[in-house]
């Protein structure tokens, strides 16, 4: 009876149907502008090397180069080619997300929601229409997290689930080391339950979520960090067969750890000023934008900026507050959008990279949105007017889009050079 209740609540149909329509949205003209913009001209070259089994952009791995090449070699070496696995990805991390809001809580509204959010977050959008890597790291692991939050509530399904998840990890990680916090934070919190559960205090108060049977009971903990570790960690060694091939100097297996070495120099040796470089306090306060694109190319002045949603990038930090409020009281669903936003973004306070961007925001930004559609979920829950606050939020997040649309997705902007005046309501944007 419970399932299918389930069932009846699964907002499946609204998952894909968003999801196609944000395909639809971020491949409309996907192809504009027609030439390599802002960090294209590291990866599209990085890509057309490792089709010819060459070594470049050797800082970091290769799935999200890979996808770029694959798209090249597909679609040919032309800017469809090069972002379209962006969005395809990106189109297909939304509805991983969706799904993993749905299974996590059960809560049809958050789901919607969250998807809604995401999507219109800026961030999300701008990065599925750019050949640049970030994208195939946050899809896979919103891909993991679907898998990882289905397989806690289908016991059955919990081992093939799993393996999904650390195939999807080890591809996520493969693209960008950023995610290895949600990793790490998966571990934690799943071995924390099974340790904890054993504790002499688990039914007071601070133990409530311990009360209710761990995740996976028919899998051991050994089992499960086989599939959250041993699985990922080989999955990441595979992404780098192409370089066992490299003409000349070939990339030994055996020699793998090594070259890490290599490759986190590279990334520390990067220490020259860059004007729109930024820190982890002014994303969070969405504070500092990066242009992409400002100039006139294919028969207009286009732009094409990157920040935040400036509602959902503000309202989701008492939603994350709400979150761990909510954890405390017992909603693992709410304290694991926490801890995996605080998670992802502290690894930005302790990395040695020297010059840090927006766009490295993109991963702890999602969970911050996961955690505003759990709040607007329990204002929709309420029996009175406040309830409308919920959709009032996500209207707002969409008008806020739309006004911003022409300067995210290159559009022409006609009122010549000094269009952008008319959406910087910052110093600091500019």
């Amino acid at each position: 009876m419970k399932q299918a209740d389930e069932r009846a609540k699964d907002p499946l149909g609204w998952c894909v149907a968003l999801a196609l329509l944000f395909a639809l949205l971020a491949g409309w003209h996907l192809a504009i502008p027609t030439k390599m913009y802002f960090d294209e001209v590291h990866y599209v070259p990085a890509a057309r090397s490792l089709l010819v089994l060459r070594l470049a952009n050797a800082e970091h791995p290769l799935v999200g180069k890979e996808l770029i090449a694959a798209g090249i070699r597909l679609f040919g070496d032309r800017p469809l080619g090069w972002r379209l696995p962006s969005a395809l990805i990106g189109a297909l991390g939304l509805f991983a997300f969706g799904r993993a809001l749905w299974w996590a809580s059960l809560q049809r509204f958050a789901a919607i929601a969250g998807m809604i959010l995401l999507a219109s977050d800026f961030l999300w959008f701008v990065q599925s229409r750019i050949a640049m890597l970030d994208m195939a790291m946050a899809g896979f692991a919103m891909i993991a997290l679907w898998q990882v939050a289905a397989a806690a509530r289908r016991a059955k399904q919990a081992r093939w689930r799993l393996a999904i998840a650390g195939v999807s990890l080890g591809l996520a990680l493969g693209a960008k080391w950023s995610v290895a916090p949600v990793l790490g934070a998966l571990v934690i919190a799943l071995s924390g339950v099974r340790v904890l559960r054993r504790a002499p205090w688990r039914e007071t108060a601070g133990g409530r979520a311990l009360r209710h049977p761990p995740p996976f009971p028919a899998l051991s903990l050994t089992e499960v960090l086989f599939w959250l570790t041993s699985v990922p960690l080989a999955i990441y060694w595979l992404t780098f067969l192409p370089a066992f091939f490299y003409r000349p100097q070939p990339l030994s297996p055996l020699m793998l750890l090594a070259w890490h070495h290599t490759m986190f120099a590279l990334q520390e040796s990067v220490r020259t000023h860059h004007p729109y470089q930024s820190v982890w306090y002014q994303w969070i306060a969405n504070w500092r934008a990066i242009w992409y694109l400002y100039e006139n190319t294919d028969g207009a002045w286009r732009g094409i900026v990157l920040i935040g949603n400036p509602f959902t990038m503000l309202a989701g930090l008492p939603a994350i507050v709400w979150c761990l409020w909510a954890g405390w009281r017992g909603r693992a669903d709410a304290a694991m959008a926490a801890a995996l936003f605080f998670a992802s973004l502290a690894l930005w306070l302790i990395a040695a990279k020297p010059v840090q961007f927006y766009y490295h925001y993109l991963l702890p930004s999602s969970f911050l949105m996961a955690a505003l559609a759990l709040a607007l979920d329990r204002l929709w829950q309420r029996a009175d007017l406040i309830r409308w606050l919920a959709p009032a939020a996500l209207a707002l997040a969409m008008g806020l889009f739309g006004w911003f649309y022409p300067i995210l997705a290159a559009a022409p902007l006609h009122a010549g050079r000094s269009s952008f005046e008319h959406w910087m309501w910052l110093k600091s944007w500019r």
